[in-house]
């Protein structure tokens, strides 16, 4: 979605890049790429004001004048007011100390607060509490049954007496909801309300009606951050309306430009306490705004990619995984279990592009097909036990047969198994400190250092002590004086005095 955004700050960045000082022009130069990249990403014209003023004003100070890395310092400034804007430090859910805790959603139609629903529950589900979806939203047709339908995906309980479809009193529904909860002891109810087309009267008068009648611990704006700049008007008529604690955004996978990720925190001042990044129940979690400027300057977004490693891998195993990898005894078995793993924490092209300064491979990422990972691991399911054991045992007529058993080409177990041999070789060399192959400045390279064990060229004979063309020079350096231009500067001048020899002031004080 902050592709478009992320493009044009790199390239706003770009021009700093090698300066030792920034002059009030590349500052200024600098502050309109700003502009003109959260403008073309759909931000609020007021909060691209204060933004570029704000980064202006500090880039012209004493940070900058002072830092060794002019640059790098701007691109400092500059997370430190994204981070800012989206909300500054993470805000988690307040549970109520006597349950049960109630969330309630609001939002416009089509904004996906039911299917919000069902990924909030199974998220509360994960964190070890006993969530109840309540069908609240009466009004849209079979509203009701997709809630059914999304709790049960979740292993979510459902509370639904009322079939919708224009049927029935959601106020009513909710009051009843919040009795079953306390009867078979759910310490969470998460209540789905209907929405409209439009901001209109009888909409927010129904939400704040259900507010009134459950007395909810949060209320979360649940809003389309495709919608561009009618997401400010939309957030704020509910916040003067509802008055809601929180927001989540929904279609963060969408190719919009994400303004409204943007907009919405700093013109309502309520936190965004999650984000929706997908259609799978599992594509939802919790709102870092550290981490979400991270991902905007193309630094990465190393921490929820580890955390959802851990989720996805149990530790020991991947120790044990990890150690037959470093000793070369690395099967195929290991190799398909580490894929399924990995499949478990989402596609490969969202994994990739938390990586640092994978920007620059938008291309590569969004042309990357999954299915390649599907053929790979079909490849390894048609082979026999003793094979993926000992992969070095297939030859000819086994690779034949194990690529009409996976549906493949011969080239494509060809080139899977030579792959396999390929890394298992790399990731031992590496074990041993021999270093990465192709990595300049590592062990293992010609003229970097030699390993252990490497046959060493025999020396060659030193070359006798060279002799001065120069008649007088030659005649000083046999008298064992110094040559004329010994201790002298590359121009012959001599030593500088050091005594009384004063730095520059701004040196001084950096010092």
């Amino acid at each position: 979605m902050f592709d478009s955004l992320q493009d044009r700050l790199q390239s706003a960045f770009k021009n700093l890049r090698g300066k030792g000082r920034l002059t009030e022009a590349d500052i200024d130069a600098t502050a309109r790429e700003i502009r003109l990249a959260l403008l073309e990403a759909d931000v609020s014209v007021s909060v691209v004001r204060d933004f570029v003023a704000t980064v202006k004003e500090r880039s012209a100070g004493v940070e900058v004048s002072r830092a060794l890395n002019p640059g790098q310092q701007v691109v400092k400034i500059v997370n430190e007011e994204l981070i800012g804007i989206l909300g500054g430090e993470t805000r988690r859910i307040r549970f109520a100390k006597n349950g049960p805790t109630v969330i309630m959603l609001a939002g416009l139609q089509g904004a996906g607060k039911t299917t919000l629903a069902g990924k909030l529950g199974l998220w509360l589900k994960e964190q070890g509490k006993s969530p109840m979806l309540v069908a609240a939203d009466l009004q849209r047709p079979n509203a009701v049954t997709q809630l059914q339908v999304v709790g049960q995906q979740a292993g979510v309980t459902v509370f639904a007496p009322e079939p919708g479809n224009g049927t029935g009193d959601p106020v009513q529904v909710a009051r009843r909801a919040m009795e079953e909860a306390r009867r078979t002891l759910h310490d969470v109810v998460v209540v789905d309300t209907a929405g409209r087309l439009g901001i209109d009267a009888e909409l927010m008068r129904q939400a704040a009606d259900i507010r009134a009648a459950v007395d909810p611990d949060e209320v979360l704006f649940v809003i389309d951050a495709m919608i561009g700049q009618d997401a400010v008007q939309t957030a704020q008529a509910f916040a003067d309306g509802v008055d809601f604690t929180g927001v989540v955004l929904t279609k963060l996978d969408g190719d919009a430009r994400g303004g409204a990720a943007l907009s919405v925190r700093q013109v309502t001042g309520r936190p965004i306490m999650f984000a929706s990044t997908g259609e799978k129940l599992t594509d939802f979690d919790v709102f870092h705004p550290d981490r979400m400027a991270s991902r905007i300057l193309d630094m990465g977004d190393m921490l929820t990619l580890i955390e959802q490693a851990e989720k996805a891998m149990d530790a020991e195993e991947a120790t044990a995984a990890a150690e037959k990898l470093m000793g070369g005894k690395f099967t195929l078995t290991d190799f398909l279990a580490q894929m399924e793993a990995i499949a478990k924490m989402g596609s490969m092209t969202k994994l990739l592009g938390m990586m640092p300064g994978m920007g620059q491979y938008k291309e590569q990422l969004a042309n990357f097909d999954e299915r390649e990972i599907d053929k790979i691991k079909a490849i390894i399911y048609s082979m026999t036990p003793a094979e993926r054991d000992n992969p070095k045992m297939i030859d000819g007529s086994r690779r034949a047969r194990i690529s009409k058993g996976s549906g493949t080409e011969v080239k494509d177990v060809n080139q899977m198994v030579d792959r396999f041999f390929e890394a298992s070789k790399m990731m031992q060399q590496m074990a041993k400190g021999g270093g990465v192959p192709g990595m300049p400045g590592m062990p293992g390279l010609p003229g970097a250092g030699k390993r252990a064990g490497a046959k060493q060229k025999p020396q060659q004979k030193k070359k006798g002590k060279r002799v001065s063309g120069n008649p007088a020079k030659r005649a000083a350096e046999a008298k064992g004086a110094p040559p004329a231009s010994s201790g002298a500067d590359a121009f012959g001048f001599g030593k500088p005095d050091a005594e009384g020899f004063e730095l520059p002031k701004e040196l001084k004080d950096l010092l």
